[in-house]
Formats: C-alpha cells, sequence, structure tokens
C-alpha cells in the first residue's frame, strides 16, 4: 500500500473513534514522523520458512560485570546466528511488577539490561521483537502520577469508573478486582485494572493516549524493532455493557496502528496476543492484509501437552485439520512454551471437561501449579498451567534419553505446522521447573523464569551428556534443517493425514514445489506406518531430513517403523 493510501487508511480509521478533526491531526502528527524517519523501501518483506523466532527475556541469561543485553547478544551470536532469525526481547524496560509488563516508561531500556545501543545491536543481527504493552501502565509511571496530581495533560488517560455499576458482563482474564481506589487531588477515583492494581488500564478512547503510542511505534522501530508484539490488545477498549474484549474499537485500534507501522517500515510486522478461545483470535487477522500480521496459535501447547499425556493425537490432528489458511499474507504464529504458562481457555471447547481435568492433575503431579480466572457468574475456572514445558512432558525419574524424545517430538510438531515458529529460551535450553522461584516469591509464573549463570550454561551446552545439549542440539539441528525447505514455508500448504491415534502425520507443500511429510510417533510403543500411493502421488523415494535415511517406495507405497517418541521428516523425491 503506498503511503498515501496509508494515511487515507489511518484517517478513516481514526475518525469513527476520535471525530474528523482530530483524525486529520492524528495524520497530521504520523506525516510528520515520516517526514522526521524517512523510512527505507523494501523490495521483499515476506516470511519464509527461514523465519524462527527465540523468546527470552533480556537478564536470564546473566554473566557477573557486563549488562544481560550484552551476554544475551553474545549468545545469539555465537550460538544462534543462522539458525533462527529473531529474538523476541520481553519488556525491557524499567517497571515495577510482572516481570516487565508493568511499565514505569515505555521510552526508557532498564538500566539493569542495558541501554537503547544494546538493544540496536541485537537487532543489527536478528529481527528483533518488542512489547507494546498497550492495555496498562505501572501506577508508578510519570504519566499516572501526573494524574493523580492533577495534571490536565493526563487526566484522560486513565479509566475512572462508577463502582456502583454493574459489570457483570466484562470478561475478566485475572481473579482480581476489576477497579482499584485511588487518593487523587480531585478526590478518590475508582479505576480501571484489568490486570492488577499496579497495572493501570490506559483510556485508547483519548486520542492523546493513541498519539503516544503512535510516536512510540515510531521509536521502536528506529530503535531496529521488525516486529511489535500487541500485549493483551484484546482488552484494550472498554464500554460498560459489553464484555470489554475484542471491540470493534479494539480492531480499528489495531489496524490503525498496522498501517503506522508500515509507514514507520514497511517490513514492520504487527503480531497480536490474545489468550482466548480461537474463533476469537484468528478474528484479529482481520482481511489478511489490514490487521494482525501474525496471531499466536494459543491452542497448540495445550493440544500438544495432552497429545503426549494420553499418547494420542487425535483431538490435536482433529483441531489441525480444521484450521483455515489465513487470509491475505497473514499466518500464525506457533509456540510451545512462552514466559507464561500454558493456557486452558483455548482448549476448552476441543477437549472434554475429563481430558483436561487429566491435564490439570498432570502438571500438579510433575511440579506445577494451576492459575484461575474469575467468571460472570462469581465463579472461577481454571486459567493457566504454570509450568516448565520440559517438565511437563515427563513423569520425575523418567530416563533422560525418554524425555528428550518426548521433548525433541512435540518441537517436531511444532516446527511442521503451517505458520512462524517461536522458540522460549527455557525450552531451547533444556531448562526444567524453577520451584525456589515460586516459593520465594510466590508468582506462579516464575517456575519459567529462572535467570541462569551464562558460565554455567555453556558449560552444560559443552557436555554432550547432558539434558542442556541434547535438548537444544536436537531443536537447533531441527531449526537448521527447517530453514532450507520451501515445504515449511509459512504459507505452504497443508494436510493432515490421519493414519494412526499415536502418530501425528502432517503434509506440507505440492509436487510442484516440494513436499515433505512429518511424521510423530506420540507414543512409547514402536508404531508401524504405512504411506499409501495416494499419499505419495508420483514420489519414487523419500529422505528422512533429520536423519538421511532414504526410502524407496514400493508399488503399494511406503512402510517404516516409528520407534518411541521418533520423529522423521520425509521429504518425497519424484525423479
Amino acid at each position: 500500500m503506498t503511503r498515501d493510501a496509508l494515511l487515507d487508511s489511518i484517517r478513516s480509521l481514526a475518525a469513527p473513534l476520535y471525530g474528523a478533526d482530530e483524525a486529520d491531526r492524528i495524520v497530521e502528527l504520523v506525516s510528520d514522523l515520516v517526514e522526521e524517519s524517512n523510512p527505507r523501501d523494501v523490495n521483499d518483506s515476506s516470511l519464509t520458512q527461514a523465519d524462527s523466532i527465540l523468546i527470552t527475556y533480556g537478564d536470564l541469561l546473566r554473566r557477573e560485570g557486563t549488562p544481560p543485553l550484552r551476554v544475551l547478544h553474545g549468545f545469539l551470536k555465537e550460538h544462534l546466528k543462522g539458525t533462527v532469525s529473531a529474538v523476541h526481547i520481553l519488556p525491557f524496560y524499567p517497571y515495577s511488577s510482572d516481570d516487565g509488563f508493568s511499565v514505569i516508561d515505555y521510552w526508557q531500556v532498564n538500566k539493569e539490561l542495558g541501554s537503547w545501543e544494546d538493544i540496536s545491536r541485537i537487532g543489527q543481527d536478528f529481527d528483533l521483537m518488542v512489547d507494546a504493552v498497550v492495555n496498562h501502565i505501572s501506577s508508578k509511571s510519570k504519566w499516572f502520577q501526573a494524574y493523580l496530581n492533577g495534571d490536565p495533560e493526563y487526566l484522560d488517560f486513565f479509566i475512572e469508573a462508577d463502582p456502583d455499576l454493574d459489570y457483570s458482563t466484562v470478561v475478566r482474564p485475572r481473579a482480581l478486582p476489576l477497579l482499584t481506589e485511588f487518593e487523587t487531588r480531585m478526590g478518590r477515583r475508582h479505576l480501571w485494572t484489568t490486570f492488577s492494581a499496579d497495572q493501570i488500564d490506559l483510556n485508547f478512547a483519548s486520542p492523546e493516549v493513541l498519539k503516544e503510542w503512535i510516536k512510540l511505534f515510531f521509536f521502536y522501530i528506529q530503535q531496529g524493532a521488525r516486529f511489535i508484539r500487541l500485549d493483551a490488545v484484546g482488552y484494550l477498549w472498554k464500554e460498560i455493557g459489553t464484555s470489554c474484549i475484542h471491540l470493534d474499537e479494539t480492531h480499528r485500534v489495531v489496524q490503525l496502528l498496522r498501517a503506522v507501522a508500515e509507514l514507520a517500515n514497511p517490513a514492520a510486522k504487527i503480531v497480536t496476543e490474545t489468550n482466548v478461545p480461537h474463533n476469537d483470535n484468528i478474528s484479529y487477522f482481520g482481511n489478511g492484509s489490514n490487521e494482525a500480521h501474525m496471531v499466536y496459535q494459543f491452542p497448540l501447547p495445550p493440544l500438544v501437552l495432552h497429545t503426549f499425556i494420553q499418547e494420542d493425537c487425535r483431538a490435536l490432528s482433529q483441531w489441525a485439520h480444521s484450521l483455515e489458511d489465513p487470509p491475505g499474507d497473514a499466518t500464525f504464529f506457533n509456540f510451545l512454551a512462552s514466559h507464561d504458562g500454558v493456557g486452558l481457555m483455548p482448549a476448552v471447547d476441543l477437549l472434554s471437561a475429563e481430558e483436561l481435568e487429566l491435564m490439570i492433575e498432570t502438571v500438579k503431579r510433575r511440579g506445577g501449579f494451576v492459575s484461575y480466572k474469575h467468571n460472570a457468574d462469581g465463579t472461577e475456572s481454571p486459567y493457566e498451567l504454570n509450568i516448565n514445558y520440559l517438565s511437563a512432558l515427563f513423569e520425575p525419574g523418567e530416563p533422560q534419553e525418554t524425555a528428550v524424545r518426548r521433548f525433541l517430538t512435540a518441537h517436531s510438531i511444532l516446527l511442521s505446522l503451517m505458520g512462524v515458529p517461536g522458540i522460549y529460551i527455557h525450552s531451547l535450553l533444556g531448562s526444567l521447573n524453577y520451584e525456589e522461584g515460586v516459593q520465594s516469591s510466590g508468582i506462579k509464573r516464575r517456575i519459567n523464569r529462572e535467570k541462569l549463570d551464562y558460565a554455567a550454561v555453556l558449560a552444560e551446552l559443552n557436555d554432550p551428556s547432558s539434558l542442556r545439549n541434547q535438548v537444544f542440539s536436537g531443536i537447533k539441528h531441527m531449526l537448521t534443517v527447517r530453514q532450507d525447505q520451501p515445504a515449511f514455508h509459512p504459507k505452504s500448504p497443508q494436510e493432515i493425514l490421519f493414519l494412526d491415534p499415536s502418530v501425528c502425520a502432517i503434509k506440507r507443500g505440492t509436487p510442484e514445489q516440494e513436499v515433505v511429510i512429518s511424521l510423530n510417533n506420540v507414543s512409547g510403543t514402536t508404531q508401524r506406518v504405512s504411506l499409501a500411493k495416494e499419499i505419495l502421488g508420483a514420489a519414487v523415494q523419500a529422505v528422512d531430513l533429520l536423519t538421511g535415511t532414504t526410502y524407496r517406495v514400493e508399488n503399494k507405497g511406503l512402510e517404516l517403523a516409528l520407534p518411541p517418541y521418533q520423529a522423521c521428516w520425509l521429504k518425497l523425491s519424484y525423479i
């Protein structure tokens, strides 16, 4: 879309929200920022099979005397250059709570981590994803302190609410009060606090709030960001009497911010984080070219976990089979683990109550926890499983070899599905539950946020017998193989093959380009797999990309044996 077309789009999106005059002022601001930044033209900004994203906090790797962001950069350059294309550094701003997601100052880098120069250097070697924590800001921020002091510039930055009104229709993500009372220079005020009393919701009905975020988008992109992740964006717009989630106004703001990002850099990508049921989640694709470039694939983590607990992939396969190709240039952001837990809400309609309960009990037995949310009727429901994903996939005392094979096969499924894969650093490094973090903080999510001594990590990565080495080398091998296969392009066709309940089978690509069949044994017993000629077409040979093993296709097709928890990527040859 041309610059003028993007500016016209911003005007048409802003006018229904703020009025025609304010829309013109917003367009004038964006135009001025474009002139100041002078964005470069980009010939091709498409995502490909070479794209993969490492997810990490800025300080999960530590070395005394060195800013953590420099430690991270060194690790990325030495061990992952040419393997992952991008890094998502979780909120690296000054913060007051929620491990970074209660931001004090959006314009600054936390001095304990490093500086903007450190962020920019990482962005020179890797595509960079940064967080736009758009829904809320810290109670310790200058914006909120100015509001408390009655500064007229900030009086409409936050959402004042009458505690006597009916809020029963509002969707709640956490089991905490929706409104928090504050003493201000204007007297006592009740303010909207969706996530916690320290995270004050921003009022996007104010054009001044939107303008601040427009300026921040240009700034982040100038610092090297290619991807901007809109955190908890579904809750952005509030309207009493509604659910206050996924409102039309929210979608308009996301569309507007996409246009802003593309004006700042035509290669920029918007990623929406909405931990909600699938149909609500994919609504952020818009028409495929006007809203999110990627949405988080939230059903995947609980479905893969369920698959290995039950040693049965039917629920996962049925769900994957039901997925429609994302429209336009949009695609899925696939992941198994992140800084948060395993969300249960996206799986509620995909698994039975009994299956969900078994998953919950299994996670508890394996050292994890359960977080709950408030329902409109006053009850509570399980919302999230808090556990390290590797720990979630094996019983204490199981052989290390079994744990590694199961974990790598889970990641084979992740890397085989349509979309762009994201790998959490603790998964890549083969970390386990950090129970001490939960005990010392009382925060369940700390179980998967341990800060590691870099020298100790390197020592384990250099030990072929260690859990870290075996997981790291296995995932790294799959990522390296994947990036050279057009069949794994985010927009490459996908077909789910229903071969056996214990074998998750995913066919990617076309004979004209390339076909890879990903076979994943999710059980502890050897599985015989038969691929009929109807599946193989005119293929005469298949090579397992992960091991180099070659198979001849016979008249009836191809048969092979998959050992327990074994992954196999069969590339078909037609000559």
